[in-house]
């Protein structure tokens, strides 16, 4: 299939005339949905307005929230005229929005006033208002048509999502932004849109930097249109199809998985609520008849063992996506029995390369979706390469997976050095994740190249010791998560976190008994804490921050000491 050189704004336009009163999206918690034909007026009105503030193409646009239907309008707008989503994740604080906001040159900000999400029993507050107050004082005393602030020099402009009252003279409310767009006449709009090209950069998402400052990938239309093709491809998914996002729209697993995936299929975008809840999620697959789910495996859990997961009717599922991390066989077989979605897959890839690299077919058998994460996209180029010498490596090596085609992000915005370290030799992207692949060029990872634990001269990969406790403790464990953490003659020990499943008992001496003789001494766990859920150090993802574990651990086990001794 010859890939697509199209804009955002034409799939856009091809949708709202092929399927002009066919759903495009709803949100199941609002009570609100848009026909294609609906969603397009919005879009055009929310762009206009873009205009207004003065917005040219190439600029940026950046936007702060949760799963809110002023977001997707917001993506679809600033694509529509040749500007580029900044997006930002909305659990950073203020040093990483100060970081963003600067670092992204970033003329307007569009943000909802803050949320409010419950981890195990804590809740979080996320006061968005506060936090930009903070990062930046003298916003507050501003002029909302023109901020002309010293820290944001680029920053003209912040719109709020808020159906209240505006307290803050320095916003510009949505419903008062959308109607600038009534100042701009057709042909100016139509002259606009129409010179936006396939090359022209419409995302800059940020990795999540485990150290230091993220980096802003960039990301064309070209990019991301014809990886939510290829996505909706492996999936066989058509316009008739439901799919049910209860992903953020923040990350490539929303904003290109979820609404372009969509988008290029002409398929129906179901939002449950605007951050993910387990229950919520399942009375949207039930109540809007979807066909298709996506998300990280910890979700799936927690919608598998949602207390009421009985009760509700989920035979329209077929297919989706899980990402994000191994899946265990019992999930999958949850996932394809209990849930109904026979078809779902896998799929493996980052935020540099639009997200998608690899993806399993509909046809894979369990096997090939539980053991590996697919074949290369059939436009995309993979190779395992050993990440010292940058040998190519033969099947069933253990080494760097690097990735090529058209998928490729154009760069990380001001950061040349990084980019040229990212992508090498004619355009090949380093992932910086450890892999294999076996004769039929299924892929395998095995872990992060950061990640690798070396443990008396042995390298461990955490990815692959995860597997093999889920299997031998298949019964016990519901999710685990594996780090090295330092030790005094061998450098460095494993060490697990470990949640039962419910009404399960598990203690360490017994992980070591069934251990014995079947699991390498090296891939033993030297430590085990047993945790309710993994609340500390999950993203809004549902990824689990390994660094924020072993961090944990090294203070919750007293090795500072041994965490601060430099190696070579």
């Amino acid at each position: 299939m010859s890939l697509l050189n199209k804009t955002i704004g034409t799939l856009l336009e091809e949708n709202a005339l092929q399927y002009p009163n066919h759903q495009a999206v709803v949100y199941v918690d609002e009570n609100l949905q848009y026909t294609w034909s609906e969603l397009k007026h919005l879009v055009d009105q929310a762009a206009k307005a873009f205009i207004g503030l003065g917005v040219k193409r190439g600029e940026h646009i950046a936007i702060w929230g949760t799963n809110k239907p002023e977001w997707l309008i917001t993506q679809l707008a600033s694509a529509r005229i040749g500007a580029a989503l900044v997006t930002v994740n909305p659990e950073w604080k203020a040093s990483e929005v100060d970081y963003a906001i600067q670092q992204s040159d970033s003329k307007v900000l569009v943000m909802i006033e803050g949320f409010e999400k419950k981890s195990g029993d804590k809740l979080h507050r996320y006061d968005y208002l506060k936090i930009l107050t903070e990062a930046c004082p003298e916003i507050a005393n501003a002029d909302s048509t023109n901020l002309n602030l010293t820290k944001f020099p680029a920053l003209k402009n912040v719109v709020l999502i808020t159906h209240n009252k505006n307290p803050y003279p320095w916003t510009l409310k949505w419903k008062d932004f959308v109607k600038l767009g009534d100042l701009i006449d057709a042909t100016t709009f139509s002259n606009i849109k129409n010179s936006v090209g396939p090359q022209d950069v419409c995302l800059i998402q940020y990795t999540s930097g485990t150290t230091g400052f993220p980096k802003g990938a960039m990301l064309t239309h070209y990019n991301v249109v014809n990886n939510g093709r290829d996505g909706a491809k492996n999936m066989e998914l058509t316009h008739t199809d439901r799919v049910c996002i209860p992903v953020p729209y923040y990350h490539c697993f929303g904003t290109v998985l979820g609404n372009m995936v969509c988008l290029t299929a002409g398929a129906t975008m179901v939002v449950p609520t605007e951050h993910f809840n387990a229950h919520k999620t399942l009375i949207a697959v039930d109540k809007e008849k979807c066909t298709a789910l996506h998300g990280v495996p910890s979700m799936f859990i927690n919608e598998l063992h949602d207390p009421e997961f009985s009760r509700f009717n989920l035979k329209t599922l077929r297919t989706g996506i899980m990402a994000g991390a191994p899946c265990p066989i019992e999930l999958m077989e949850d996932v394809v029995h209990k849930m109904g979605a026979k078809k779902i897959t896998i799929v493996y890839g980052l935020t540099e390369a639009s997200p998608i690299t690899h993806q399993t077919r509909p046809d894979d058998s369990i096997e090939r979706r539980v053991s590996t994460v697919g074949k290369p996209l059939d436009d995309v180029q993979a190779k395992i390469i050993d990440p010292i010498t940058e040998r190519e490596l033969v099947i069933g090596e253990v080494g760097e997976i690097w990735v090529k085609g058209y998928n490729v992000m154009k760069g990380y915005y001001k950061k040349p050095e990084e980019t040229q370290k990212a992508i090498v030799k004619d355009g090949w992207l380093r992932t910086g994740d450890l892999g294999t692949k076996d004769k039929d060029d299924y892929y395998k990872i095995v872990g992060r190249y950061k990640d690798m634990v070396i443990i008396g001269g042995h390298n461990v990969y955490p990815a692959e010791v995860e597997q093999t406790l889920l299997s031998l403790f298949e019964d016990e464990i519901m999710e685990i998560h594996v780090v090295g953490v330092p030790h005094k003659v061998l450098q460095e020990v494993l060490a697990a976190v470990i949640k039962l499943k419910p009404g399960k008992t598990l203690t360490h001496d017994d992980i070591r008994k069934r251990c014995d003789g079947k699991v390498e001494w090296s891939k033993i766990p030297r430590y085990v804490k047993f945790v309710d859920n993994f609340a500390m150090a999950m993203t809004v993802t549902g990824k689990i921050q390994k660094f924020k574990l072993k961090d944990l651990l090294i203070k919750e086990l007293g090795l500072d000491d041994l965490a601060r001794i430099k190696t070579a």
